[in-house]
């Protein structure tokens, strides 16, 4: 049995310092050198499995039995978050895979740019990915629909490809922050005892100023000089992506939409194709199963080292450090409040790579920290998701990142300097907390 409240302890995170110093130094290494495809040439499922068997070494010599720490592992690696992750990144692989196959990405790209002009693709694709985020309440699954669709505008376009996924992600992630069924909105207004409402009427006069400025730069980044290459298409073939989104914006589960999804665009290209069967939509499937493995295995083997992380008190440890160090902040109480609620899912984000998971951890030392300060718990719940969303936006091992760069095939660090909504966010966050804005009335 691990105890509820292990005691704080730094050693438990050395491994993901170790992985960190790796999977980043290694990449920036080879890009210095040139090298194609920097950061896949040190694979970071074996650097993660180093990092857990240093974990399970460190763990030995503090005298925690080898079977013990082996079953705390495949408790996170078994954690339902973990493999409803999994199971959305094969399905998103299956989804995007089968759809190509039968031409829906190209025709759906098509359509999109008859009603889209070329400048604005870019502002398009992240108000497209916020609204279906926000009905979803999954940045996941949003990701996993709307991402191929950038691949192919950008591709059409000639439009970076970073920048047509980073207003994927960024859309994405301000939907997830916002929407009302969120995992992170109900974490953190239920740690807080606030309500939905009021959690939102907080966090929208954060997130809106950064998503119109998102909205700016992604407009002068598109420009009107990238020539596009019209081509006939058949409307049939978007009907999948089509499905998807309604779907999508219906509230049904992610899970189910993606099958859906699947088997409409399979059924599609039997129909439109007569050489295309069950052993083409089959192998396509399957193509898309296999282009996610990597993800996929290293998302559980980061879930397993997070879970040893936590139950040997290392996640505490950080927790209990920024608890501390708001009470030597030179701010005012309240400020310094929320600076050190800000501080404390900052860095559990880091370690545990899920923002769902680093407000659950933090959730009842941030309240503590806003009761001990005068935080109005409204605000500490709004702190808590701007900021783990920030986060879970731009760390290049977080299951969002990874997502997007899988099906673009992109390096992670590439991508993440053009998230600019989560960086606009992060900066938002900062001008609410150091000028107190919005003020909040008196709760009845």
């Amino acid at each position: 049995m691990t105890p509820s409240a292990p005691t704080p302890r730094a050693w438990p995170l050395l491994p993901l310092l170790f992985f960190l110093a790796v999977f980043l130094g290694s990449g920036l290494y080879y890009t210095s050198t040139g090298t194609e495809f920097a950061f896949y040439q040190i694979k970071a499922p074996v650097v993660a499995m180093a990092a857990i068997v240093l974990a399970m070494v460190l763990a030995r010599i503090a005298g925690q039995h080898l079977n013990s720490s082996v079953e705390r592992l495949l408790a996170g690696i078994g954690h339902s978050n973990i493999i409803l992750m999994c199971l959305v990144f094969l399905l998103a692989g299956a989804f995007a895979s089968v759809s190509d196959s039968i031409g829906s990405v190209e025709a759906t790209v098509q359509l999109g740019l008859r009603i889209i002009p070329a400048e604005w693709v870019l502002p398009a694709l992240f108000l497209i990915s916020a609204f279906i985020a926000t009905a979803m309440g999954t940045s996941m699954g949003t990701i996993a629909a709307t991402a191929p669709i950038a691949v192919g505008f950008a591709s059409a376009t000639g439009l970076s490809m970073p920048m047509a996924l980073g207003a994927v992600v960024g859309g994405a992630m301000f939907g997830d922050n916002l929407s009302m069924i969120s995992d992170t909105t109900i974490a953190a207004t239920r740690s807080q005892g606030v309500s939905l409402k009021d959690k939102f009427r907080v966090n929208i006069w954060i997130a809106l100023p950064a998503a119109l400025l998102t909205m700016v730069v992604l407009v002068m980044a598109g420009g009107s000089e990238h020539a596009v290459e019209h081509k006939p298409f058949e409307f049939v073939r978007v009907l999948p992506y089509l499905l998807v989104f309604a779907l999508a914006l219906s509230g049904l589960n992610v899970l189910a939409v993606l099958i859906i999804g699947i088997v409409v665009a399979g059924v599609t290209g039997m129909v439109i194709q007569p050489e295309y069967g069950l052993a083409e939509m089959n192998g396509a499937i399957y193509k898309g199963f296999e282009g996610m493995f990597e993800i996929m295995l290293l998302s559980m083997l980061i879930g397993g080292l997070s879970q040893l992380m936590t139950d040997q008190g290392g996640t505490r440890w950080v927790i209990e450090r920024i608890h501390g160090l708001t009470r030597l902040l030179k701010l005012p109480l309240q400020r310094a409040g929320e600076v050190g609620i800000a501080m404390l899912v900052v860095f559990a984000n880091i370690f545990v790579a899920n923002n769902t998971v680093a407000i659950v951890l933090t959730g009842e030392m941030a309240r503590d920290i806003a009761e001990d300060h005068g935080v109005d718990l409204r605000r500490s719940a709004s702190v808590l998701d701007i900021f783990s969303c920030v986060v879970q936006g731009l760390i290049p091992y977080g299951a969002q990142v990874l997502l997007a760069c899988s099906i673009a095939g992109i390096s992670p660090l590439l991508l993440i300097g053009s998230i600019h909504y989560c960086w606009l966010l992060a900066v938002a966050g900062i001008v609410a907390i150091l000028f107190n804005r919005p003020r909040l009335k008196t709760s009845s």
